[in-house]
């Protein structure tokens, strides 16, 4: 009877690791949007039921008032970055012009620096140097080409509709799932007897809990990262400070690259018009910020998430590795997941080699 019992716990949890793999691999990257949906459903239910019991309103209204507050939020949000984004490309537009000038100014001054240093060297020398100088222009002009390219255009502008698709069907999957999520909870434990949803609501209860721990140090580990830019900005460069620090906050969401697809872009930029002084600053911020995320985000997400800094570590590399920008939240998840499970009692692995 031990043998067959401990054969039937082997074969319960091959196939249930076989399943997450398979949800993992097939269902997680293609699901992202109703994925999403469902967490931000899940994160603000406190707030459904905060309003039901303390303004006695309906489950409906309830919702209703809480999805209007949310979406209004987020649209306030994103009107102020796009209309002050907007606002700074016309005005650096504008003085695009005058850059182009002060470039040509530079490159004649370079010319010119490069002739009075190759002055009284062999002629095959100054030949070779302007050969290595022509060769390291054009490789940068087409670097530049293959990045702005019309293939490259035209897939980034192709990829918008897909993503205004599934923007749409986050808006309506996050308004039925907050509407109906108490009777999901009830059908989806309707299928399993009480032992087994004593374990789930444990499970369920953990990863809750990391799910809400991750929330919380996205949302320490960007204030840092704002109140560090908008530092480091008023000392650079005053003017742009509050926008960009705000653009920077954003944008520093995004795993992996984070607010290195701001800051560099900029102090090339800076480099290019001949204001090395910016372009160096903006460098040492932009490294600073990026040192801020890899550092302390993996600790404070250990912290919040009762995981170990390098357990999350790893599984963030690993899943950003297999599924990309999504493997870096699904990295995490599935640790936990695997780790309540095996707490719960659902998955064993106890053995000896």
């Amino acid at each position: 009877m031990k043998v067959k019992r401990i054969d039937r716990t082997l074969v319960r949890n091959i196939i249930l690791l076989t399943i997450l793999a398979i949800l993992a691999l097939v269902i997680l990257p293609v699901s992202v949007p109703i994925i999403l949906a469902l967490l931000v459903a899940i994160f603000v239910e406190p707030l459904v039921h905060f309003s039901q019991n303390r303004f006695k309103l309906s489950r409906k209204t309830s919702v209703i008032v809480n999805y209007t507050l949310t979406f209004g939020l987020f649209i306030l949000l994103f009107y102020f970055m796009i209309t002050s984004l907007i606002s700074r490309i016309i005005e650096w537009s504008k003085a695009f012009p005058s850059y182009l000038n002060d470039l040509g100014v530079i490159w004649i001054n370079l010319q010119n620096q490069l002739f009075d240093l190759t002055a009284g060297l062999p002629l095959e020398v100054v030949e070779s140097i302007q050969t290595e100088v022509d060769a390291t222009l054009n490789s940068l002009q087409l670097s530049l080409l293959a990045i702005v390219n019309y293939d490259n255009i035209t897939s980034l502008l192709a990829g918008i509709p897909n993503l205004l698709v599934s923007f749409i069907v986050f808006l309506i999957a996050l308004f039925l799932f907050m509407l109906d999520l108490p009777n999901l909870r009830g059908k989806f434990f309707s299928y399993f007897s009480n032992e087994t949803a004593d374990k789930i609501l444990f499970m369920y209860s953990g990863i809750k809990r990391v799910i809400f721990g991750f929330m919380k140090a996205q949302v320490m580990v960007s204030f840092i990262i704002l109140f560090a830019s908008l530092v480091g900005l008023y000392i650079i460069i005053p003017e742009y400070a509050l926008v960009m620090a705000l653009i920077i906050w954003v944008i520093d969401v995004i795993p992996i690259l984070g607010s290195i697809i701001i800051m560099a872009p900029w102090a090339i930029g800076a480099f290019a018009m001949g204001n090395i002084a910016l372009g160096t600053k903006l460098t040492i911020l932009g490294i600073i910020l990026l040192i801020i995320r890899r550092t302390v985000e993996p600790k404070v997400m250990g912290v919040q998430m009762g995981l170990s800094p390098l357990a999350v570590l790893i599984a963030m590399f690993i899943g950003a590795k297999l599924f990309g920008l999504v493997g870096f939240i699904v990295g995490p998840l599935v640790v936990i997941i695997f780790t309540t499970a095996k707490e719960a009692g659902i998955i064993k692995l106890d053995f000896k080699l």
